[in-house]
């Protein structure tokens, strides 16, 4: 998910704990805890300073968001409070663990997914049925604010533990339709993935044939519709594009495919996942020297 998303969740998780009677210093722990660990397995994104290899993308939402680890950053979480706040109660470390975990699971639903079972597994794990920026979610958050402000009566952590229920229901139900669209074209292709829109309800599908790759539209109520055909040159020999350009090396392994590129002037593969207006913007190449 994205940024604001994040921030998002780690705020509905704190107005989801009854605060009554918690003295100011846990609060203050609850929120600190809600809001980084909501927020810190993208620490990773700093290691694109230091990448002179291409890696960055195996980096990014790699190891940081492990489920191993989950319990690692909420031990972390809780040593920062106790050091700040002198605060020492076992809900800070569950709740840092709740935070950590929203965040990691989150991810593997947009088609960016993560490195859920890093180090024992280096693929990427996702699902495609949530798109990285869900609008749904954040009207779902929003309702829960406007509520809340308008029915003081009904206390404030009922109504956004609801909007966690609400959230949840909403990943269930895309990833429900999501994996019946993936069944039912699942062998019509070599390779198939999916892609949510940002239209609830709404995916695409990216289907690799051969030398041919397909992106679909699809609901569950209809059949996919042929939006645009890739071909792809799946013979071409890619060992000068990685020589030159390690990062189109690490794409290939990141992707669950990718549509090969050998023309005149360029050498070069990209993730159809993310094809928009004629162009992915993971797009690894080199320039052809002229003949």
């Amino acid at each position: 998910m994205d940024t604001i998303t994040h921030t998002l969740f780690g705020i509905v998780l704190y107005r989801s704990i009854n605060k009554q009677d918690v003295p100011p210093k846990l609060r203050h722990s609850f929120l600190f805890t809600s809001l980084v660990g909501s927020q810190i397995p993208d620490i990773d994104v700093i290691s694109q300073f230091w990448d002179t290899t291409g890696q960055y993308l195996m980096w990014h939402r790699g190891l940081t968001h492990s489920l191993f680890l989950v319990p690692i950053w909420a031990l972390l979480l809780s040593l920062v409070c106790s050091l700040l706040w002198r605060t020492k109660d076992r809900r800070i470390f569950y709740l840092g663990l709740l935070a950590v975990f929203i965040h990691d699971t989150s991810d593997i639903f947009n088609a960016w997914g993560t490195g859920y079972f890093e180090p024992l597994f280096n693929t990427r794990l996702t699902f495609g049925t949530i798109p990285i920026v869900d609008l749904a979610v954040w009207a779902i958050i929003l309702g829960a604010f406007l509520f809340a402000k308008l029915r003081k009566q009904v206390a404030a952590h009922k109504v956004f533990k609801a909007a966690g229920c609400l959230i949840a229901a909403h990943f269930l139900i895309q990833s429900v339709q999501g994996y019946a669209i993936y069944q039912s074209v699942e062998d019509r292709y070599e390779q198939v993935a999916l892609s949510a829109s940002f239209v609830p309800w709404h995916y695409q599908v990216i289907g690799k044939r051969g030398d041919v790759v397909e992106i679909s539209d699809a609901t569950v109520w209809g059949d996919p519709e042929l939006v645009q055909t890739l071909p792809t040159a799946t013979n071409a020999d890619l060992d000068t594009l990685f020589s030159q350009n390690p990062a189109a090396k690490t794409l290939l392994q990141w992707s669950p495919f990718v549509v090969v590129v050998d023309d005149e002037t360029r050498l070069g593969i990209y993730d159809p996942r993310f094809f928009r207006d004629g162009q992915s913007f993971l797009f690894e190449y080199i320039e052809k020297l002229p003949n």
